[in-house]
């Protein structure tokens, strides 16, 4: 770590404060699926804090090799994780950003830079309360940090991953809080207690080609293609639930790669992708598509992709206390919901109850994705009200 990227982080009474660990993790170029130093600085930081700190590359047969964080503090249960990603996506064109991008630049109250509200700021607050609230009690409890180096890349060598790496040590979570940027414009809007799943589609109608003049002599996929997608956008998947809008299937592309005028092609793809919620699994839902698709007596390829399925956390104890935590702090009372994409909740939710709440969503992914320096704050004082509510003795 270089003497600039840890200036002002040597001390827990240093790190108490958010914002120099904030513009330490976004100054590192972490774009999925180069670290970059971001989890160097955040090791540095959490062994400050007396984190036991373990360091989990992973890589599989034709993926990009990726880093992970596991830190720990206390042994004993029940373990309250805080679970995050420091890799961001990229930039885009630098010439469209106001300021660069990985400079974590202060102006009026604002900082700015890839990863400030998606979401590095968060896990600087959440160091932030740990070193205000100190370690748990001998026997009482432990506080963990799971982040992961590909959440917004294809998510297999992150979270799932060090999911098994725990397992297989034999390690417990009892419950985790999610860093994801929840709220649409102010801090203590929305808690996620959920997310709908996601299923991706590729659906492929092929014919003959030929001469526009001769069309006898071809075979037009093209009206095909268009009774298929008149079935699908005719679906209605269901009416919602009590925690989730109703399921949707948008189109995303329809590629038929012909630049000619006098040319019937040969084939036509379209691409949809259907957010779902828990009335559906993502096998369901394809075999609810399928049917559509064989009731025109059209015939067409169909590939699908889950990269993830719906779940809720039905409100408890953890919903409850991101809640009272957001009321003592803003004044506010939070709506739970299960808007949005998606994200590693929906690896988590296998091994505990889960909620996600964080920064201002609205810049992020976005040029100059910012975040107000008071919301990093803000948000540092409702997670340090979550640790102190969660660990409370009756």
């Amino acid at each position: 770590m270089s003497e600039a990227s840890t200036e002002g982080l040597a001390s827990a009474e240093a790190l108490a404060h958010p914002l120099a660990l904030a513009r330490a993790l976004i100054r590192c170029e972490s774009v999925t699926p180069v670290d970059g130093g971001a989890l160097d600085v955040l090791q540095g930081a959490l062994q400050t804090l007396g984190f036991a700190c373990h360091r989990l590359p992973f890589e599989e047969p034709g993926t990009a090799p990726v880093d992970n964080l596991y830190a720990r503090l206390g042994e004993g249960a029940p373990n309250f994780c805080f679970a995050g990603h420091t890799d961001v996506v990229p930039t885009g064109d630098c010439a469209e950003w106001t300021r660069e991008p990985f400079a974590a630049e202060i102006e009026d109250g604002v900082l700015y830079g890839r990863g400030a509200s998606d979401m590095k700021g968060a896990i600087a607050a959440f160091v932030a309360a740990v070193a205000r609230f100190g370690a748990v009690g001998a026997g009482a409890g432990s506080i963990s940090l799971l982040i992961t180096g590909d959440e917004e890349g294809p998510a297999v060598n992150g979270t799932r991953k060090v999911l098994d790496w725990l397992a297989e040590r034999g390690e417990t979570l009892d419950v985790c809080l999610v860093g994801e940027p929840t709220n649409p414009e102010t801090v203590g809007e929305m808690v996620k207690i959920g997310r709908r799943g996601s299923l991706s589609g590729t659906l492929r109608v092929t014919g003959r080609q030929g001469h526009v003049a001769y069309p006898l002599l071809a075979d037009n996929p093209l009206p095909r293609l268009v009774t298929l997608l008149d079935a699908l956008l005719a679906l209605e998947l269901d009416q919602g639930t009590d925690h989730f809008q109703p399921s949707r299937l948008e189109l995303t592309s329809i590629d038929v790669g012909n630049e000619a005028t006098n040319v019937i092609p040969g084939a036509a793809v379209a691409r949809f992708n259907v957010r779902f919620n828990d009335r559906h699994t993502g096998a369901s839902l394809e075999r609810t598509i399928r049917a559509s698709l064989d009731a025109t007596g059209e015939p067409y390829q169909l590939a699908t992709e889950v990269s993830g399925e719906a779940f809720v956390t039905p409100p408890g104890r953890l919903s409850t206390i991101i809640a009272e935590s957001v009321a003592a702090v803003t004044g506010m009372t939070p709506t739970l919901s299960t808007t949005g994409g998606t994200s590693d909740a929906r690896f988590i939710k296998d091994h505990c109850p889960v909620a996600e709440f964080g920064l201002i969503g609205r810049t992020m992914h976005r040029t100059d994705e910012c975040v107000p320096v008071e919301a990093v704050e803000r948000l540092a004082d409702i997670y340090l009200g979550v640790l102190e509510r969660y660990f409370a003795k009756p």
